[in-house]
C-alpha cells in the first residue's frame, strides 16, 4: 500500500498532530512538497501533502484562508502540514476553520520535526511500496510462467484471475471465447465479443477499457500477436482499477500468451506445409503415401468422408475465411487441412463438421453483405467458393475437380458459394443461360428461323414437337394438327437445311438443347 496521511500521523518519529479532517486520513500521498508561495496551485499535480510555515500568508484572515484552502482542494492536494514555532506558535484559527469547512486534513508539525524528515518518510514509504509491487510482480510472473509451461493457457488464466482477484478470458482469432477462469466468467466473456471484434480491427498491440456487462465490473481488453492482424485477445475483469502488482501480472500474461500465439503461428505454418504435401499426394492418386505423411496430424481427416473446398478472392476475404474455418475446427476438436495458394485457398474438411458449416455461414454472411449493398453480382475481388460432394482419399482428385466446377458455376452465376451436390440434383436448363450456349443455339437454328420467316413452313415448331415426342410421328403430328406425311416432309427439309441427320442421337440432343436455350431468352 502507498503511504497515507494516517501512516504519517502514526509514524513515531514525526510527532504529527491532526487539527482538521481526521475522517480523511486514509487518502494516499503521492509526494510531500514544500512551498511558501501564496498560490502554489500551478505547481501541484494532485495527491501531494503540502508543507508550509505561512511565511507569505495572512494565516489569521478568515477570507484569505478560505480562498487559499479552496484552491488547494481544487488542485487535488490531499493534506496540509503546518509547522508551528516558526512564524506562528500555533496554527491560526482562521486556517483550522477553513480546513474543517473544506474537508482538507490539516496536520500540525512540531518545530523539532524538519520538513525534510516528512519528505524522507514519504519517499521511503513510496519506495517500499514500489519494491513490494515489483517483488509481487516477479512472483506473479514466475507463477504465470510455471502455469503456462505445465498447464497451458488455461492454467495461466487461472493464475492470472487469482493474481488480480477477478476473472480472465482468452479469445481466438475469430473473437470466440477459448477459455475462461474461473468457469463462471464464461457468460460475461461471451457478452464482450462485439468489443473484442472492434479491438481486433486495430493493429496489434492494442488495448481498451470497457465497463463490464450490466456494469458488473471493469474489463481490460488486450490484443495478442505481433502481426498486423491480432491472433487472439485477452480480457481481464476486476472490481476496480489494477494496482501496480496486478499490472505486472497482466503484462506478464500478455507476453506469455503472445509468445504462445507466435509459437502457434510457426507450428501452424509447418502444419500447412505438411498439409500441402498431403494434398498434392491425394490429387496425384497416392492415398497411401498421403496417409503416411499425414500421420496423427491429418490422419483422422482421411479416415472419414471429407469435403473439398476451393475458394478464390482477395487476401483479406481469404484470411477471414481461414480464421472462420480453423477456429470452428479448433473449437470442435476437428482436423482441417488448409492450403493457401496465392489468391486461392484449398480446404479439406470433415463432411458435416464444424469447419464446413463455418465456411457455408461465412459465405452466407458475404451474400447478406452484398444484398445490403444492393449489388446484382459479386465484385471482381469478392469471395467465390466451390464445395465438392462428400468424398474419400481415393477419389480426392475427383472431389477437387467437383469443387473447381462448382467454383466456376458460382462465378458465372454471380454467387458467393455453390455446392456440387446442388448442380447434380438440379436441372441442366439453368446452365443454358450461358452466353456461349446461346450463341451456339442461335447459330445452329438460324437457318430454320430464316426459312420459317419466308412463310414456307413451320420447321422450328415441327422440330420441337417431333423431338418432344421422341420421334413418334403420329403423336407429334397430332400435336401440330397436321398429317404425319407433312411432318415427315418437314423433318427432311430440316435435315437438308442443316446438313445433319436426325437419326444421329448427338444431333437430336444438340437441337433439343438449342431449342431450350432459345426459348429461355
Amino acid at each position: 500500500m502507498p503511504p497515507t496521511l494516517a501512516s504519517l500521523v502514526h509514524h513515531s518519529a514525526l510527532k504529527l498532530t491532526v487539527r482538521a479532517g481526521e475522517d480523511r486520513l486514509d487518502v494516499p500521498v503521492r509526494w510531500a512538497h514544500v512551498s511558501e508561495l501564496a498560490d502554489p496551485v500551478p505547481y501541484m499535480e494532485g495527491g501531494e501533502l503540502l508543507l508550509i510555515t505561512a511565511l507569505k500568508l495572512d494565516a489569521e484572515d478568515p477570507q484569505a484562508m478560505l480562498k487559499y484552502v479552496k484552491r488547494l482542494v481544487g488542485a487535488g492536494v490531499v493534506g496540509l502540514g503546518f509547522a508551528v514555532g516558526v512564524n506562528y506558535d500555533e496554527i491560526p484559527k482562521a486556517l483550522v476553520d477553513a480546513a474543517e469547512r473544506e474537508g482538507l486534513p490539516l496536520l500540525e508539525v512540531p518545530r523539532r520535526t524538519p520538513f525534510l524528515a516528512i519528505s524522507k518518510a514519504v519517499s521511503a514509504a513510496i519506495a517500499a511500496d514500489q519494491y513490494r509491487a515489483v517483488t509481487a510482480g516477479f512472483a506473479a510472473q514466475r507463477e504465470l510462467t510455471r502455469q503456462a509451461l505445465n498447464a497451458g493457457p488455461e492454467g495461466l488464466l487461472t493464475a492470472l484471475a487469482a493474481q488480480v482477484d477477478g476473472w480472465a478470458a482468452l479469445y481466438d482469432a475469430s473473437g470466440a471465447v477459448v477459455a475462461t477462469a474461473p468457469e463462471w466468467a464464461g457468460r460475461r466473456a461471451a457478452r464482450l465479443t462485439a468489443e473484442v471484434e472492434r479491438l481486433r480491427e486495430r493493429p496489434a498491440p492494442a488495448s481498451s477499457v470497457v465497463g463490464g456487462p450490466d456494469n458488473e465490473d471493469r474489463v481490460e481488453l488486450h490484443s495478442l500477436g505481433t502481426g498486423r492482424r491480432p491472433r487472439a485477445a485477452l480480457a481481464v475483469g476486476t472490481a476496480s482499477a489494477l494496482g501496480t502488482a496486478e499490472r505486472y501480472a497482466v503484462h506478464s500474461a500478455i507476453a506469455l500468451l503472445t509468445l504462445t500465439t507466435e509459437r502457434s503461428r510457426s507450428l501452424h505454418a509447418a502444419e500447412q506445409r505438411v498439409g500441402a504435401a498431403v494434398l498434392r499426394m491425394l490429387l496425384a492418386g497416392q492415398p497411401d503415401h498421403a496417409r503416411a505423411v499425414a500421420g496423427d496430424l491429418y490422419g483422422r481427416l482421411l479416415d472419414a468422408p471429407f469435403r473439398m473446398i476451393v475458394a478464390d478472392a482477395g487476401g483479406e476475404l481469404l484470411a477471414g475465411l481461414v480464421e472462420a474455418v480453423e477456429s470452428a475446427a479448433a473449437r470442435a476438436g476437428e482436423a482441417v487441412l488448409v492450403v493457401p495458394e496465392g489468391e486461392r485457398l484449398v480446404v479439406l474438411a470433415a463432411d458435416g463438421g464444424a469447419a464446413v458449416t463455418a465456411c457455408v455461414e461465412y459465405a452466407a454472411a458475404r451474400e447478406a453483405a452484398r444484398a445490403v449493398r444492393e449489388q446484382a453480382s459479386a465484385d471482381a475481388d469478392d469471395l467465390v467458393v466451390g464445395l465438392s460432394a462428400p468424398s474419400g482419399p481415393i477419389a480426392a482428385a475427383g472431389a477437387y475437380k467437383q469443387a473447381e466446377q462448382a467454383l466456376s458455376v458460382a462465378r458465372r452465376r454471380g454467387r458467393i458459394l455453390v455446392e456440387h451436390d446442388q448442380l447434380a440434383s438440379g436441372s441442366v436448363l439453368p446452365l443454358l443461360a450461358d452466353d456461349a450456349v446461346k450463341a451456339f443455339a442461335d447459330g445452329l437454328l438460324r437457318p430454320l428461323y430464316e426459312h420459317d420467316a419466308t412463310g414456307r413452313g413451320d420447321l422450328v415448331a415441327s422440330l420441337r414437337a417431333w423431338l418432344s415426342r421422341h420421334g413418334q410421328w403420329d403423336a407429334a403430328a397430332a400435336d401440330l394438327g397436321v398429317h404425319r406425311h407433312t411432318l415427315r416432309y418437314r423433318m427432311r427439309r430440316v435435315e437438308e437445311i442443316l446438313g445433319r441427320s436426325l437419326d444421329d442421337p448427338d444431333v437430336r440432343m444438340e437441337l433439343w438443347l438449342a431449342l431450350k436455350a432459345t426459348s429461355a431468352e
